[in-house]
C-alpha cells in the first residue's frame, strides 16, 4: 500500500497539468494610457467601447460575432410588436434581469431613462440617432412602448448592444452622478470592479446574468500603449487576448507566434479627414479639393497591408445600405492638387495645425498621410495627444482637420446623420462627429430618413454622398478592419466574423479549453 501511494503521489508531482484547474481569469492587453468613459452612451473610442459592450446589453442585439442586421435577437426584450405605420413600437421585457451590484432588477422605467438619457445632448454623445423619438413610455413595469414622430430606417439598430441602444440604471446614474462614468453598472455578463489608473480595468464575473454564469471569473484588461509592450507581454504568456495593430507586417509576424491566432474581422472602420469648413484656409473649395487629390489612397491602402484595409470610396464606408462609389471622388493627381493651391493663392503651399492621437495604429497611418501631403505643399503641423485627450479637444473644434475612424450601423442615414448633418457640427448644442461644419446634404439626409419607399431611399442617401464630395467636406481614405491576437486555448464561444463594438465580444460562453 505504502508503494502503490509513493507511485500515485509520484505520478501527480510529474504530471500537474493533468490535475490543474482550467483556467479563468483572461488577460487583455488594450492600446491605451488609460479607459475614457465608460458611462456606454458617452462611448466614442475604440478603447471604451470594447470594453462597455462585455457590462451592458441593448433591448435586442446582434448575434454574437456578427454585424449583420438580419441576424438582430432579443436581448433585454423578449419580444415586440410594431403598428402598421411602423411609428409605435412595444418591447417586452426580459422577466428577473438583474443589475451588477445592489441594484435590483430591470424595469420598463430603466429602459425609459436609459433611451431619454441616450436622446439627450447634455447626457449623451449619441443623441442626434434618436432625434425621431417623441416619446418613450412604461405601459407597466415589463412593457416599454416607444412612439416616432416620423419612421426611421431601422429602430432596432438603433436600440442593439451598441452605442445609444444600452440600457443602464436608473438609481445607479442617479445615486453615483458623474462616477458613474468611471464605476458604471449594466446587466452584462461581466460586472466593474475597480481601475487603477494608467494600469488596468478589473472586471469581474456577474453571476446573476441571465443567460448564465460566464465561465471566465475575472478579466484583467491591461493599459499598454506601447505596441512593442503589449507584443511582448503576449509572446511572454502574460496577456491572452492582444489589441493588434492594424498592419500586415504586424498581422505575418504574429501569425508565426506559436499558439497564436489572429483575428481579422469586420467592420471596415472608415477612415476620414474632415476638413473644418469654418477655418482658413478650408474655407476656400480649392484649398479642400488641393487636399482631396493629394491623397494617394492605393499608396494609404498598401502601407496597411491587403489583409486589413480597401480603399475608402465614399463618405459612408462600402456595403452600406445606401453607398454608392459615383460619387465624383477625386483622384490622386499631385499636379492637379499643387494648381489648385496656386489658384487659391497658395503658391508655396500652406500649413495646418492638425491635433492628432498618440494611438500606434492611428499615428503611424497619419504620418503617412503627411508625407503624402507634404508632396503638395501641404504641411501638416501635428499636435499628438493622449487618445481620450484627443477625442475632447476634437469635439471642441479645435483642429483645422480632424482624422477619425469609425463604423457605425450599416446603413447610410447614422454615418451621414453623425458626420455630415449641420446639426451634428461639434460645438454647438447638438454636436456629434460633424468636424467639417458641413451642410451641403441636410435636405436629403432629412428627406431619407422619413421617406417609405426604399428605392426612393437609397438615392436620396447616394445624392446626398455626391454633394459632401462636390463640397469635400471630407476627404475618405481608407477602410482598416480590425486585427486582435489570442491565444489559442482561448474560445469565444463563437464564430467571430464581425463586431460593431470593435473588439471581440467576451460573453457568458467565452473559456479557456
Amino acid at each position: 500500500m505504502i508503494f502503490r501511494a509513493a507511485l500515485l503521489a509520484a505520478a501527480v508531482a510529474f504530471a500537474p497539468e493533468a490535475y490543474a484547474a482550467p483556467k479563468t481569469t483572461l488577460n487583455v492587453g488594450m492600446a491605451a494610457q488609460d479607459v475614457g468613459r465608460l458611462d456606454p452612451h458617452f462611448a466614442v473610442s475604440t478603447i471604451d467601447r470594447t470594453v462597455v459592450a462585455w457590462m451592458f446589453n441593448g433591448l435586442v442585439r446582434f448575434k454574437p460575432g456578427s454585424m449583420d442586421p438580419q441576424t438582430i435577437e432579443p436581448d433585454l426584450a423578449t419580444s415586440w410588436e410594431v403598428s402598421a405605420d411602423k411609428k409605435v413600437w412595444t418591447f417586452h421585457l426580459r422577466p428577473g434581469v438583474k443589475f451588477h451590484g445592489d441594484y435590483g432588477e430591470l424595469t420598463a422605467d430603466d429602459v425609459v431613462f436609459s433611451l431619454q438619457k441616450a436622446g439627450d445632448p447634455k447626457r449623451s454623445a449619441f443623441s442626434a440617432d434618436f432625434a425621431a423619438f417623441d416619446k418613450v413610455e412604461a405601459i407597466d413595469p415589463a412593457t416599454v412602448q416607444i412612439t416616432l414622430r416620423d419612421t426611421v430606417p431601422s429602430l432596432l439598430g438603433l436600440l442593439t448592444n451598441y452605442s445609444g441602444g444600452f440600457i443602464v440604471s436608473r438609481k445607479a446614474v442617479e445615486k453615483l452622478g458623474d462616477n458613474f462614468a468611471r464605476a458604471p453598472i449594466g446587466t452584462g455578463p461581466f460586472a466593474f470592479a475597480s481601475i487603477a489608473v494608467n494600469q488596468s480595468l478589473e472586471l469581474e464575473s456577474f453571476p446573476g446574468y441571465f443567460r448564465g454564469a460566464p465561465k471566465i471569473q475575472k478579466i484583467s484588461y491591461r493599459f499598454l500603449p506601447s505596441n512593442a509592450s503589449r507584443d511582448l507581454a503576449f509572446q511572454n504568456g502574460e496577456i491572452d487576448l492582444e489589441y493588434g495593430m492594424q498592419d500586415q507586417t504586424w498581422v505575418d509576424r504574429t501569425r508565426k507566434i506559436e499558439h497564436a491566432v489572429v483575428d481579422v474581422f469586420e467592420p471596415g472602420e472608415l477612415t476620414t479627414l474632415s476638413l473644418n469648413m469654418s477655418q482658413k484656409p478650408l474655407d476656400d473649395l480649392r484649398v479642400r479639393q488641393a487636399i482631396a487629390y493629394a491623397v494617394n489612397r492605393p499608396e494609404l491602402t498598401k502601407f496597411q497591408g491587403k489583409d486589413v484595409a480597401r480603399e475608402g470610396q465614399s463618405v459612408i464606408p462600402i456595403g452600406y445600405l445606401g453607398f454608392t462609389a459615383d460619387n465624383g471622388l477625386p483622384q490622386f493627381n499631385l499636379a492637379k492638387a499643387k494648381s489648385l493651391l496656386a489658384e487659391a493663392g497658395y503658391p508655396n503651399g500652406i500649413t495646418l495645425k492638425v491635433i492628432h492621437t498618440q494611438l500606434p495604429s492611428m499615428l503611424a497611418q497619419m504620418q503617412v498621410l503627411q508625407a503624402e501631403l507634404k508632396r503638395a505643399g501641404i504641411i501638416l503641423d501635428l499636435q499628438v495627444v493622449e487618445h481620450a485627450t484627443y477625442h475632447q479637444m476634437i469635439r471642441k473644434d479645435l483642429s483645422s482637420m480632424v482624422y477619425y475612424s469609425a463604423a457605425r450601423f450599416p446603413i447610410a442615414d447614422i454615418y451621414l446623420t453623425q458626420f455630415f448633418l449641420s446639426r451634428s457640427t461639434v460645438g454647438t448644442p447638438t454636436g456629434i462627429t460633424n468636424f467639417s461644419h458641413c451642410n451641403a446634404a441636410d435636405a436629403e439626409i432629412d428627406a431619407a430618413r422619413h421617406e417609405p419607399d426604399e428605392t426612393k431611399q437609397i438615392a436620396l442617401w447616394q445624392t446626398a454622398q455626391r454633394k459632401i464630395i462636390a463640397q469635400m467636406c471630407a476627404v475618405p481614405l481608407q477602410e482598416t478592419l480590425q486585427a486582435w491576437v489570442r491565444r489559442d486555448d482561448l474560445d469565444y464561444g463563437y464564430d467571430l466574423k464581425g463586431s460593431l463594438s470593435l473588439g471581440p465580444l467576451i460573453t457568458e460562453t467565452t473559456h479557456f479549453k
